[in-house]
């Protein structure tokens, strides 16, 4: 299986750095100057789970990809989507597969309106991932979870989602295949939204929000209300989504902050639209009272 990772991050860098130590085929996609320092020195990976490794990655940018993927993950920002569906396009065959891993919801059904004659499915994943250095991506911890599966309707040929599941497995992640991907994407949402925000908001890293006290209690009143919003959508949760969202939370590196909080603690780009006012938006629609999310927006609304 050939393996195209469309976005060389935190979560495309580790997920392409696993699979190459497994000797999986897998090609990367980054820009600018981490795409010349992995191309001139390989992907550099700093592994709480596989410890550090300089990996010759084939690496180019977006525009240079010419040959033809059997999965392509899309570990782009969300704001960069529709940068990449030209992307999709060329490298795809009629039977490849789409998966994409981002923080927002909604991301497959979204490419797959991008691109129609392509099989896009949909993914979440759990991992504290980042770029350390130019070239050089750090995992933190030991967690690293990748689930993914196939909206209802979307047809996908057999064998292809187990020889994915495989392939990561044999890499050392995580891998499950969705029974109902609607759910667990959401499910990601709601969980990644509250950590992004309620860290951002503090400017506090997740050791905080594992201490009793307010900072726990902002993130417990944004998982309450983005699960309420996800009921009224018709989401059926495995387990009460608050408690999962503290399992969650208690088990990661206190150091770790979201890719959120760091952007926007840099001044870069960030996810907040898809992770704060999207959110916002979305119960707004149908009805939820969300004050914890109002309460946190109006610190990062332009007045």
């Amino acid at each position: 299986m050939k393996y195209l990772i469309a976005g060389t991050g935190g979560v495309g860098g580790s997920i392409a750095g696993f699979l190459s130590l497994a000797g999986k085929d897998v090609t990367c996609i980054a820009r600018g100057a981490h795409l010349q320092a992995i191309q001139t020195n390989g992907l550099k990976l700093k592994s709480d789970l596989k410890g550090e490794h300089a990996l010759a990655i084939p690496a180019m940018n977006a525009e240079k990809f010419n040959g033809k993927a059997d999965v392509i993950f899309v570990c782009v920002k969300g704001y960069s989507v529709d940068s990449i569906t030209e992307l999709i396009k060329r490298a795809s065959h009629d039977k490849t597969v789409v998966i994409p891993i981002l923080n927002v919801y909604g991301t497959g059904p979204r490419i797959q309106r991008l691109v129609p004659e392509v099989t896009v499915l949909d993914g979440c994943i759990y991992i504290v991932g980042f770029v350390s250095g130019v070239g050089e991506i750090t995992q933190m911890g030991k967690i690293f979870r990748l689930v993914y599966g196939a909206h209802k309707g979307t047809q996908v040929a057999p064998g292809i989602l187990e020889a994915i599941q495989k392939d990561l497995q044999e890499s050392g992640i995580k891998a499950e295949i969705s029974p109902d991907i609607n759910r667990d994407t959401f499910v990601k949402w709601s969980f990644i939204s509250a950590m992004a925000v309620t860290g951002a908001y503090y400017d506090v890293p997740m050791g905080e929000v594992q201490k009793q006290g307010k900072v726990r209690d902002t993130f417990i009143g944004l998982s309450t209300e983005s699960a309420a919003l996800g009921r009224k959508l018709g989401v059926e949760f495995p387990e009460d989504p608050v408690s999962y969202n503290l399992k969650v939370i208690d088990k990661l590196d206190p150091d770790s902050t979201a890719s959120m909080q760091k952007d926007l603690a840099r001044g870069h780009e960030s996810e907040i639209q898809g992770l704060l006012f999207d959110m916002i938006a979305a119960a707004e629609e149908q009805g939820i009272d969300i004050p914890t999310y109002r309460m946190v927006a109006e610190k990062f609304t332009k007045h």
